[in-house]
């Protein structure tokens, strides 16, 4: 049985079954995305960001490294998947044709899309996400022709995704739910002498337990000193008495991720240490007055900013206040829809939802960092996640 007859005799036992959403929901963000479409010109558009597609159509994988791709125009989705990505496609996938290549045969992929693409004459491309590659568009622009395609296509999707519908604040506050179970789960656990691996499988286990899916990122534990370094991981490390211990975690639920910090001290919490995560509430709070319609990115970054700057040249800040989050697939659960950032001018709509993440590093001691995921509303942000916003002490 090759993987046409695998699609046919699958789809005619479980076609559908694991739809995420209903159809109602797939036909109301598609409404709106067609609607941009015609608005801009656009007469289709090609997309090949894991989370893109998953927006449009449901499909999902934990396979997103090969060559997926989405044609969506006024009155066709047609989703194209490698053979091994077969039966995701029937069962997850809200579509009007799904057309297969084999695995191994990349260069197959060209012919079916020239001509699923060959009716229109002006095709949105988002040339900054995930899963485009150059060697696809190169021979479609050849073989169409380069002036058909417009670089807007991403920026006409981010502009619909980075507000949540009802349906997706519900996957937000669940994955919420669970990610707050991993990391009071991880967090009775820390202790003198325990490893930043015990602490990161005891929050894993938790989170799973509780019905996180896979993780777009895996949970991030680190302690004392390696907290100052932005980005690494647990490695095997012993927690030291009296270190703080950097926890962030983010379930996965429907793909939907609400990320949350905690930091726990294995012993006691020095005054400078709390210090810290004073200033850490009070960005918080400015953030959270700033969150809201009529006020942009940039307002809510400066008035952050205000917060921070006598600390400015002690700390290292990413920057980055905030950043969207909603559906995603590894290596993250950003976005990348929106950054609560000096220089960006959007404005806030009630329903976007951001991760602020603030982590106050100084260099070669230790870090502090508490974060929740909020959502905007016309009274301000509003908090997804429960952080308590304590320094947690964890007393042998």
């Amino acid at each position: 049985m090759d993987h046409h007859a695998y699609r046919h005799a699958l789809a005619e036992h479980l076609g559908g079954t694991e739809l995420p959403f209903t159809v109602d929901e797939f036909a109301s963000r598609l409404a709106r995305v067609r609607a941009a479409m015609r608005d801009s010109g656009l007469e289709a558009l090609l997309l090949t960001d894991p989370s893109d597609i998953f927006y449009l159509t449901g499909y999902h994988t934990f396979e997103v490294s090969v060559h997926t791709a989405l044609v969506v125009s006024a009155d066709r989705r047609v989703l194209q998947v490698p053979s091994i990505e077969t039966g995701p496609a029937v069962v997850t996938a809200a579509v009007d044709e799904i057309l297969g290549y084999r695995w191994e045969g990349i260069d197959e992929v060209i012919a079916p899309l020239v001509e699923a693409l060959a009716p229109y004459r002006s095709i949105g491309l988002d040339l900054f996400g995930a899963g485009l590659r150059f060697g696809v568009i190169r021979e479609l622009q050849a073989r169409l022709g380069a002036e058909r395609f417009r670089d807007d296509g991403g920026a006409l999707l981010d502009a619909i995704r980075i507000v949540k519908t009802p349906a997706e604040l519900d996957c937000l506050r669940e994955s919420a739910r669970i990610t707050s179970v991993g990391l009071r789960a991880a967090e009775a656990i820390i202790a003198p002498g325990v490893t930043d691996n015990e602490v990161a499988a005891e929050g894993s286990r938790a989170m799973l337990a509780a019905g996180s899916e896979f993780m777009s990122l895996q949970p991030i534990v680190t302690s004392g000193q390696r907290i100052s370094i932005i980005h690494v991981n647990h490695k095997r490390f012993p927690i030291g008495r009296d270190e703080p211990v950097f926890l962030e975690f983010g379930s996965a639920f429907q793909r939907y991720t609400a990320p949350m910090m905690r930091t726990v001290v294995a012993g006691r919490a020095s005054q400078d240490m709390q210090q810290v995560r004073d200033l850490c509430r009070g960005i918080f709070e400015a953030l959270l007055a700033e969150m809201r319609p009529g006020r942009t990115f940039d307002d809510a970054a400066r008035a952050a900013g205000a917060v921070l700057a006598p600390h400015a040249e002690r700390l290292f800040f990413s920057g980055v206040f905030g950043y969207a989050v909603g559906a995603q697939f590894p290596p993250s659960w950003v976005e990348g829809t929106g950054y609560i950032a000096r220089g960006q001018e959007r404005e806030f709509v009630a329903d976007m939802v951001f991760h602020l993440p603030l982590c106050l590093r100084l260099p070669g001691q230790w870090g502090i960092g508490l974060s929740d995921t909020v959502r905007v509303t016309p009274k301000g942000g509003e908090p997804l996640t429960d952080n308590d916003w304590t320094l947690g002490e964890a007393r042998a």
